[in-house]
């Protein structure tokens, strides 16, 4: 039987398109599997926590050694690596234990600005109103006027407005004004006042509600010990590891949406016009600019320049570390005493810690 030419030539392209969709379907299921690797979170109240190798990511073995001789003669305790929610490196230093506390320093900051975040969405509080609504009038001495001026977003951005040269203590005398909020970004422990705001507002303790709130709803341990003018917050490495996670995750622990996204990416952004650096409480790297603690010179460039443009970190004095890294889905974790002299959040450890991690991920 003869074909008609019409016919064959029908039938041939539809034998060439299906052999070519059958190749790009056979492409398509190699380079992209059908079982995208789900974010793993660890069980409360357990040990277990699922691990990953280097050699699964195609990280480099053969700069680890370089990467843990750095961390261990910079004074460091511990180092997580998260990635996509598993460990792929965990190391302890100098006696250090997966079990012992160490303090966070002011990376706890970032635990007060969730938990202040998670009142809001409880309406108990808008960060757009003045502290004085919550807390009342008097809680600082800067004139009236002037102190009805803040509002709670100043405290988690740095604005303030109020003296940043007194030391720690917040007492209404050590309170005084220097510029109108939301005119001047300056690092102070004013901050602490959110856990006020937040324990007069839900009727509960700051301890209480922090607990209930965020601690015990994503596994962490610890607690929070007054030290001279600041409450510390305590724990062990993998606990600041789990919040680590719930940050990389804007929020949600496994599901459950802990502190709205919402609120989640304005605290992780820039806040201000000042600092563009520094969000709610959280530091913000790939900015053209960024300010320090105890100075009003603004340094131009990245944060810290060897870390990828997306990261935000909790910095706490002494290098206590939180780098959240979206892109790669990281968290990386650094606990110990200084690295090199004593600073209250970037430093060139920072950098330099950076170009060795990178070695080793890139």
């Amino acid at each position: 039987m003869k074909l008609k030419p019409v016919l064959f030539i029908y039938i041939c392209f539809s034998l060439i398109a299906c052999s070519q969709n059958d190749s790009e379907i056979e492409n398509i299921q190699t380079e992209n599997p059908a079982s995208t690797e789900a974010m793993y979170f660890p069980p409360s109240g357990s040990d277990v926590w699922e691990t990953k190798s280097l050699s699964s990511l195609g990280w480099h073995q053969d700069k680890v050694q370089d990467l843990l001789n750095y961390l261990q003669s910079k004074n460091s305790k511990s180092f997580i690596i998260l990635q996509n929610g598993r460990i792929v490196m965990e190391n302890y230093f100098s006696g250090h234990t997966s079990t012992l506390p160490w303090y966070w320093a002011s990376a706890g900051k970032t635990l007060t600005s969730t938990v202040t975040g998670i009142a809001e969405q409880e309406g108990f509080i808008n960060i757009n109103n003045k502290v004085s609504a919550y807390i009342g009038t008097g809680w600082t001495s800067a004139p009236l006027t002037k102190e009805n001026l803040i509002t709670c977003k100043n405290l988690l951005n740095m604005t303030s407005g109020l003296d940043d040269s007194l030391g720690d203590n917040v007492s209404p005398a050590n309170l005084q004004y220097k510029a109108d909020a939301g005119t001047r970004w300056a690092y102070h422990n004013v901050y602490v006042k959110l856990q006020d705001v937040v324990a007069a507002t839900t009727g509960q303790t700051w301890n209480q509600y922090f607990n209930t709130k965020l601690r015990d709803k994503i596994g962490m341990t610890g607690s929070w010990i007054q030290n001279g003018d600041n409450s510390v917050y305590w724990s062990n490495t993998r606990s600041m590891a789990r919040f680590g996670l719930l940050a990389l995750n804007n929020g949600n622990w496994n599901g459950n949406q802990i502190i709205n996204s919402a609120y989640f990416q304005s605290a992780t952004n820039t806040s201000q016009n000042i600092n563009l650096a520094y969000g709610y409480l959280w530091w913000l790297n790939g900015k053209s600019s960024y300010h320090l603690p105890q100075t009003q010179f603004q340094f131009n460039g990245k944060l810290i320049p060897s870390a990828p443009d997306d990261m935000f970190c909790a910095l706490g004095k002494n290098d206590q570390k939180i780098y959240v890294v979206p892109g790669k889905k990281l968290v990386i974790i650094r606990m110990g005493d200084a690295a090199d002299n004593v600073n209250l959040a970037l430093s060139d450890f920072d950098d330099v810690l950076w170009q060795k991690i990178n070695a080793v991920i890139n």
